[in-house]
This record gives structure tokens, C-alpha cells and sequence, in this order.
């Protein structure tokens, strides 16, 4: 067997100091060099009392708002250009209101054939029977996906603004989770029956208005609110520990890019197809079927995924800073 040496008589061997130099653990400079701590300069009374007046000569001339003429010129001019801006403002909307057309005009934009066209032909065209879904998510569906664009890039900068800083480890996700459950009682037998009860029923009212809003009032919007209200119901009941086991920041983000990526594909093959007159593969099928409508549907859930997690998230982010 061998024997162990001492710590003294290991550090002179040549393996330890093959080993130290490997790693680069020991500072070469320490005992090395002449090293000796400094020493603040000793400041008499006077030199201080000098000190004292050249920063009250600076305060007086650099921070003294009120005798400063640079300073009082910005703010003249701060003030009158403040109150232009103000007054070619109002003119420009006083003359804006003057222009508009008288109301009940029949040149009004409000009676042109686009209304028209959406109310007479949009069962035909779109073969949803919602007109406002067929609207919004065939005539206007551009329009949607930068509302829902404009979901994700408010969350991201939530996320930014609030997120709780990670490089504490674990110690500070515990530390949050119990600031987090502070003011709750931790085990509420009311609210956790009552979520136990109503989260599973919230749920699926929330799919159903999303499956069927292309056939009456509903849709992703409202669908999508319906289940995020849900999922914030859920994790003030339980807490974020048993939330996460199926709904991280991990779970959102691949949400939330699956359904704007798929809701841009989707409507990219119908504008290629309507803008060049091909006929589109996709069969409007029967009006009032749950399977009809196009791409309406498929694109109603990726509404709805965007909606719910967008919820969910900005209600973590604001009371807990992260998932």
C-alpha cells in the first residue's frame, strides 16, 4: 500500500507543481512580488476645506437650475414649442372631423360594396356561417396574423422587462416561490376544490368556442381567453410547482412559434392561390359542418394557442417574474 505524504512535502514534488501549472489554479504572482498595501492620502484641514469649496463652487455653477441660462432658455422653448405642438394638433383633427361625410350619406364608406360583399356572398365564398369569422379569418385574415404577431412581441417583452434574473440557481427559484406564497394560505381546500371542479369544464368550454366559432359566436380570441383563464385559475389553486409539470416558458414558446408558423404557411397557400386565380385544393365543405370553412378552423386554433399562452404568461410574468 502506499503512504500518504504530507501536504508540505506533496506541494514540493514535481507532480504537484505539474499539476498546479496543468490547472492554472496558483497566482504566479503572489509571493513573487514586492506587494504591499496602499495607503490613503493624509488630507490636512485645509487642503479639505479647499476641496470642500471647489465642489460647492461646481454645484453652484454646473447643477443651479434656476441661474443657469442655458437651462432657462431650453425651458422657454420647451414651453412654446410644447404649445405649437398642441395647437397644430387640434387644427389638423378639427380639420380631419370637418371632412368627414354627413352621417347617413349613402357615399359613406360604411355603405360601400364591401360590407356588402362580406354579408351577400361571404357564406358562399368562405362557407363559414359566423360572418365576422369568416371576416376576420379569410376576407381580413392578414390582419389577424398581425394582431396575433403582435400577442407574441408583447409577451417577449414582458418577458424581458419582468423575468426574474436565473443566475441565482435554485436557491433563488425557492426563494421566489415562497415570496410567491406568501399572502396565499398554501393549501386553500376551497379554491383547490372548486379549481379541481371548474378548471376541466373552463377547459373544454374553451376548445368548443374554439372549434365552433367558425358556426356561431366564438372563435380564437374568445376561445383562447376562456382557456387562459383557465390555466391562471389553475396555478393560483395549485401553485406553480404542479403547473409546470405541463406548462413551462418552454411549452409557450413552442406553442406559440408552431401556431404563428403554421397560421403563416396556411394563409400564404391562400394568397398565393386567390391572388393567381388557382383553385385551392382545400374544400370548403358543407356550411354548418363542423369540418368546413376551409383553413378557418385550423387557423381559429392557432388564434386560440397564441391567446391562451399569451394570458397565462403576462399573469406569471407580472406575479412571479418567470415559470
Amino acid at each position: 500500500m502506499s503512504k500518504k505524504v504530507p501536504q508540505e512535502q506533496y506541494e514540493k514534488t514535481l507532480s504537484y507543481r505539474l499539476k498546479v501549472w496543468l490547472e492554472g489554479s496558483k497566482d504566479l504572482y503572489v509571493g513573487n512580488l514586492e506587494m504591499k498595501p496602499q495607503s490613503l492620502p493624509e488630507e490636512n484641514e485645509e487642503t479639505r476645506q479647499l476641496r470642500r469649496r471647489d465642489e460647492q463652487r461646481m454645484r453652484a455653477h454646473v447643477y443651479d437650475m434656476e441661474h443657469n441660462r442655458e437651462m432657462g432658455l431650453f425651458k422657454k422653448l420647451y414651453r412654446i414649442f410644447s404649445v405649437l405642438f398642441c395647437v397644430f394638433l387640434v387644427v389638423m383633427l378639427l380639420i380631419g372631423v370637418a371632412d368627414l361625410p354627413p352621417f347617413g350619406n349613402a357615399d359613406n364608406p360604411v355603405n360601400n360594396e364591401v360590407s356588402r360583399r362580406y354579408i351577400e356572398n361571404g357564406l358562399q365564398e368562405t362557407g363559414a356561417v359566423n360572418i365576422v369569422t369568416g371576416m376576420i379569418l379569410d376576407y381580413r385574415a392578414f390582419d389577424t396574423l398581425g394582431e396575433s404577431h403582435v400577442l407574441f412581441i408583447a409577451t417577449c417583452t414582458v418577458l424581458i422587462l419582468l423575468r426574474v434574473d436565473q443566475k441565482k440557481g435554485r436557491n433563488g427559484e425557492k426563494e421566489a416561490e415562497v415570496n410567491d406564497r406568501a399572502f396565499e394560505p398554501k393549501n386553500d381546500v376551497i379554491l383547490q376544490t372548486a379549481a379541481r371542479l371548474l378548471v376541466p369544464f373552463i377547459i373544454i368550454f374553451g376548445i368548443y368556442i374554439i372549434l365552433c366559432g367558425h358556426l356561431g359566436p366564438g372563435g380564437g380570441f374568445s376561445g383562447g381567453a376562456v382557456i387562459g383563464a383557465g390555466l391562471i385559475l389553475y396555478v393560483s389553486a395549485f401553485g406553480f410547482a404542479k403547473t409546470e409539470r405541463f406548462f413551462t416558458a418552454k411549452t409557450y414558446k413552442w406553442m406559440s412559434f408552431g401556431a404563428l408558423a403554421c397560421y403563416c404557411l396556411s394563409k400564404t397557400y391562400s394568397f398565393y392561390t386567390g391572388a393567381n386565380h388557382i383553385e385551392s385544393v382545400i374544400p370548403l365543405g358543407t356550411p354548418g359542418a363542423i369540418l368546413s370553412s376551409g383553413l378557418i378552423l385550423l387557423l381559429n386554433i392557432c388564434v386560440g394557442v397564441v391567446v391562451a399562452g399569451t394570458m397565462y404568461t403576462f399573469y406569471v410574468m407580472f406575479r412571479k417574474g418567470g415559470y
